[in-house]
Formats: C-alpha cells, structure tokens, sequence
C-alpha cells in the first residue's frame, strides 16, 4: 500500500477549510450557532484544518460546515437544493495547517463526489483502497463537466476534504 501524496503525477492536491472561513467558524458556524470548543479526550477526530486526526486532550470544536455553499459563494454557481451542511472537527485555535502533501484519511472507505461549475451532482466513486485514489480523481476530471470533487466518510457522509481541477 502507498499513500498518495500531490508530488506523483495526477495526483490532485488535498484542500483543507480555509483559514479565514476557519476563523469564521470558530466563532459562529454555518447554522449560525455559537461554537463550543472542547479537549478531546480519546483522540482520533479527523480535523478539517489541517487534514490530520486530532491527539488526545488537543482543544477542538464540532461545527457546522457547508462547503458547497462556500464555494458557490467564490464562483457565483448556485448549489439550489445540492447545498447542504454538516459537522466537521476543527481546532479550537488557529493551527498551522496541513504539515505535507498526502492525501489525508485514506484508511477507511471512502466516496468521491463530484460537482459541476454550477454546484450540481455528478455523480461519485466509492474508494475502497487507499491506492484508488489517484484513479478516482483522474476519472472525476477527466470529465470537463467536474470543478470540483468532494471526498467524504462513508460511515456518516461527513465531508473530509475537498480536490479541486487544476
């Protein structure tokens, strides 16, 4: 097994929340609820900030993201029923971000959802194996329909991250 990293040919680049709607999130999240941090007592929750699992006792909060929402709002698409919101983990305080390029969460099951230009489902891909990653990716955009793809758990669908065409 490897892990995909962005330096292999066709491997697209892991986006995690943006720091400025991070700030935003740290304060009211996208439910428009004041946001609760916490320690984390076990460890383990996969944080949206910098793309890795949180270590136990780290100060982190549970809030609401609609990542689709955010990125029509920078392109001007109009998501319409396709918008949705959900929880993801985030610190608590501002980190410094992804440390590398591997794809983060590649453990576990999987789905890649892809969206058009103007925020429509495509369609998706569920990865079973770490190593189908690059595949997943290079089949989204080799349609010229896909802007951006959504990677998200299976268990819950939580959104993960999301890989943008370059």
């Amino acid at each position: 097994m490897t892990t995909p990293t962005a330096t292999r040919p066709g491997v697209r680049l892991a986006r995690p929340i943006p720091p400025d709607v991070l700030d935003e999130l740290r304060s009211t999240d996208d439910a428009g609820r004041p946001t609760a941090p916490g320690a984390d007592e076990e460890g383990g929750a996969p944080l949206r900030c910098c793309l890795r699992r949180s270590e136990p006792g780290e100060s982190i909060a549970l809030v609401s993201y609609a990542p689709l929402r955010r990125w029509a709002a920078e392109t001007g698409a109009d998501p319409g029923p396709y918008d949705e919101q959900g929880p993801v983990f985030i610190h608590a305080r501002a980190c410094p971000g992804p440390a590398g390029d591997a794809l983060p969460f590649t453990d576990s099951h999987r789905t890649v959802r892809r969206y058009s230009f103007d925020g429509r489902i495509l369609g998706g891909r569920l990865v079973e194996d770490p190593d189908g990653f690059d595949a997943a990716f290079a089949e989204a955009f080799a349609d010229p329909e896909v802007a951006l793809v959504h990677v998200r758990a299976v268990e819950y669908g939580c959104f993960l991250y999301e890989v943008r065409r370059r």
